[in-house]
């Protein structure tokens, strides 16, 4: 059984990678690859509790740059 710490996290991790997908004009699986493969995922782990109290916009855009430190396309 989960905690809520991690129900949070699943539902902030959950809400947030759709918000990427549609601001960057991808489909969600194809931004969960993204995500995946240039360490937005880990960030997200590991930083979600500061990122889900900020504005969605300025998560799914700290996010981006994230990625793009990471080799993703600008």
């Amino acid at each position: 059984m989960l905690n809520k710490a991690n129900r949070d996290e699943i539902s902030f991790i959950s809400f947030i990678i759709p918000e990427f997908a549609a601001a960057y004009k991808m489909n969600v699986q194809n931004a969960y690859r993204y995500l995946k493969q240039y360490g937005g995922i880990d960030y997200l782990r590991e930083n979600w509790w500061a990122l889900h109290t900020d504005n969605p916009f300025w998560a799914v855009r700290e996010l981006f740059e994230i990625c793009h430190r990471n080799g993703g396309l600008k």
